[in-house]
């Protein structure tokens, strides 16, 4: 009976950790990163600055936990990745799993894009770019010639511009999403074709 309740206290815990994610974002996207203070996001979520501090001490610490989970689908992709065999199968589900994972990272990457000098500053700056080494690395075959790493290349950035660039244009945005995705997997067939 013990370790059921420690499994609800557990739970319970976990969940006030992602509120406390969800309304930072929500008031760095509303006010800006350097204007939100951690007793504003105590106020929103109607806790005492205490209870917040239990979690998280500084609003950095709420942005790097926010990043390491919405990133974590991301990690475990590139370490599949480096297991995985230079195949065009390989490429394609690669590019599949990145657009899921950057789809539901969204927020996270609207608040990097809205706030790059605050991004370059903390520590998830350098985190994101290990990131985007480690899935450059997955992606580019060695023994592609130059076109065909550009456009594997080309097949993350079209990914990442289509989270951004295409949100003020008119359309269901699954529909936009899977126009990326086919976009960029075709880029890595070329790749792979030219090879």
């Amino acid at each position: 009976m013990g370790g059921t309740m420690d499994g609800t206290k557990q739970r319970r815990r976990g969940d006030t950790r992602q509120r406390i994610q969800d309304v930072a974002l929500e008031l760095f996207a509303e006010q800006g990163y350097e204007k939100t203070s951690l007793r504003e996001i105590a106020e929103r979520l109607d806790v005492t600055k205490a209870a917040l501090y239990y979690h998280f001490k500084t609003k950095e610490e709420i942005i790097v936990s926010l990043f390491e989970d919405l990133t974590k689908p991301i990690e475990e992709l590139i370490e599949w990745g480096k297991r995985q065999p230079h195949s065009l199968d390989t490429k394609q589900e690669i590019v599949r799993r990145y657009s899921q994972a950057l789809t539901e990272a969204a927020p996270l990457f609207r608040f990097m894009q809205e706030n790059q000098a605050t991004v370059r500053e903390l520590s998830i700056g350098e985190m994101f770019k290990n990131r985007m080494v480690g899935m450059r690395d997955i992606i580019i075959d060695p023994d592609s010639d130059l076109v065909g790493q550009v456009r594997c290349i080309s097949a993350l950035f079209t990914l990442h511009a289509g989270m951004f660039l295409l949100q003020d244009l008119e359309g269901d945005p699954e529909d936009k999403r899977k126009a990326v995705l086919e976009v960029a997997t075709d880029l890595v067939t070329q790749a792979h074709q030219g090879a």
